[in-house]
C-alpha cells in the first residue's frame, strides 16, 4: 500500500492516465485485504485476551460469548482464505454475463430464462449492481438471449467458473403429455477490460447497425430505435446493446463488450485454449454441459466438481455459491486468463 501510495503521489504518474488508472484500482484492492485482515487479527487478539481472562474467572455468560465470536471469527478467516483464490488476472474486474439459449424451440427459450432469473437473484444477493444490455425474447415463452454488465469487487473471479453449457431435465409446462424434455442453454462470461489494457480496433474494421429495442412487454429495456449492434468484421464477433434510450450510450456499451470479447479472443489463440474465435461457442448440446438441473429428481449435479444439491429451487433461486466456491477451490475454468496481466 505504501509503495502503490508513493507511485500515485508522483506527479509524473499522472502523464499516463492508463497506468494512473491500474494503480488507483491496485491500491483500493490492497486496502481492502489488509483492511479485512486487520480486522480479523483485532478480533483474534480481543478472545485470546478474554480467554485468558476466563482461566481465572468462571463466568458462564462471558464463556458462551467467547464461544459464539469464536465461530464467527472462524467464518471471517475461512472468507479471506477464500479471497485468496482471485489471484488470476481480471479476477477483481466487472464481468459481462450472456445467455443463450440452445436448440429446441420454447423448452430452450424457457430454459434461458429461468438462468437469467437464477443469475439475477445470485448477483443480488452477493450485494452487486447489474445491468440489463441485451435481451432478446423468445417466440412463445422465455428468451434466445440476454447480456448482463455485473459490477462488484471480484465479479469475474466469483464468475468465471460458470462459463459452459447448462443441462436441464424437466416434464415440460409447454408438453399437454406431460412428458420428459431435454434443454440447453449457455453462459459465456467475460471480464470487462478497462483503457489499462491496450485493444486495438481500427473503425474501418466495423460495421455498425441501428435497429428498435425489443422487450418482454416493455418490461426489460425501451422500445425506441436506438439499439446497437456491431460486428468486428476479421473475427465476425457480435456484439449489441439496448439498454439505453441514447444510441450513443448504447454505443459505448457495446464497444466495451467488443473490447472484452476481442481480448478473450486473442487470449485464445496465444493458450490454443479454444480455436481461436470467441463468436463461435461450443455446441450447445449433449457432451458439452457442465452442469446439469434434474428436475424430477430433485437433484443439480456439478459434472467438473462431482458436487451435488438436493434442492434444485434453491438454486434456481440464486443458491449458487456452493458450486461455484467448490469449482474454484478445485481449480475449473477461464484457463486463458490465468497467465495473463490483469492490466
Amino acid at each position: 500500500m505504501a509503495q502503490l501510495s508513493n507511485q500515485l503521489n508522483s506527479p509524473d504518474v499522472w502523464e499516463d492516465p492508463k497506468r494512473t488508472v491500474v494503480l488507483q484500482r491496485e491500491l483500493s484492492i490492497s486496502k481492502s485485504k489488509v483492511e479485512a485482515f486487520s480486522e480479523v487479527d483485532h478480533k483474534c487478539q480481543e478472545l485470546k485476551e478474554l480467554a485468558d481472562f476466563l482461566q481465572e474467572e468462571q463466568d458462564q455468560a462471558l464463556l458462551d460469548n467467547l464461544i459464539a465470536d469464536y465461530y464467527e471469527l472462524s467464518k471471517r478467516v475461512d472468507q479471506l482464505e477464500f479471497r485468496r483464490m482471485f489471484s488470476q488476472a481480471f479476477d477483481a474486474h466487472n464481468a459481462f454475463v450472456e445467455i443463450q439459449a440452445g436448440s429446441g424451440g420454447t423448452e430452450a427459450q424457457d430454459w434461458a430464462e429461468m438462468l437469467y432469473r437464477m443469475y439475477v437473484r445470485w448477483i443480488e444477493s452477493k450485494g452487486f449492481k447489474y445491468e440489463l444490455l441485451d435481451w432478446s425474447p423468445g417466440d412463445v415463452a422465455g428468451i434466445k438471449g440476454a447480456t448482463l454488465r455485473v459490477v462488484g469487487e471480484y465479479v469475474f473471479g466469483w464468475l468465471r467458473t460458470e462459463t459452459g453449457i447448462h443441462r436441464l431435465v424437466r416434464k415440460s409446462p409447454f408438453d399437454s403429455g406431460n412428458r420428459r424434455h431435454t434443454s440447453f442453454a449457455s453462459i459465456h462470461v467475460t471480464p470487462e477490460i478497462d483503457d489499462s489494457v491496450d485493444v486495438m480496433i481500427s473503425p474501418t474494421d466495423l460495421r455498425i447497425d441501428t435497429y428498435r429495442s425489443s422487450g418482454a412487454g416493455g418490461q426489460h429495456v425501451n422500445t425506441t430505435d436506438s439499439a446497437v449492434r456491431i460486428t468486428h468484421m476479421p473475427t465476425q464477433i457480435v456484439v449489441q446493446c439496448q439498454s439505453e434510450r441514447s444510441q450513443h450510450q448504447n454505443k459505448a456499451r457495446a464497444m466495451l463488450q467488443l473490447r472484452a470479447k476481442l481480448y478473450q479472443y486473442e487470449l485464445q489463440k496465444r493458450a490454443e485454449v479454444a480455436k481461436a474465435n470467441a463468436a463461435k461457442k461450443d455446441d450447445i448440446s449433449w457432451g458439452n454441459q457442465i452442469r446439469s438441473y434434474v428436475l424430477d429428481q430433485s437433484r443439480v449435479k456439478d459434472l467438473r466438481t462431482g458436487h451435488e444439491s438436493g434442492n434444485p429451487q434453491a438454486v434456481l433461486d440464486g443458491g449458487l455459491d456452493e458450486f461455484i466456491e467448490l469449482s474454484l477451490k478445485k481449480g475449473v475454468g477461464s484457463p486463458a486468463y490465468r497467465n495473463t496481466p490483469g492490466g
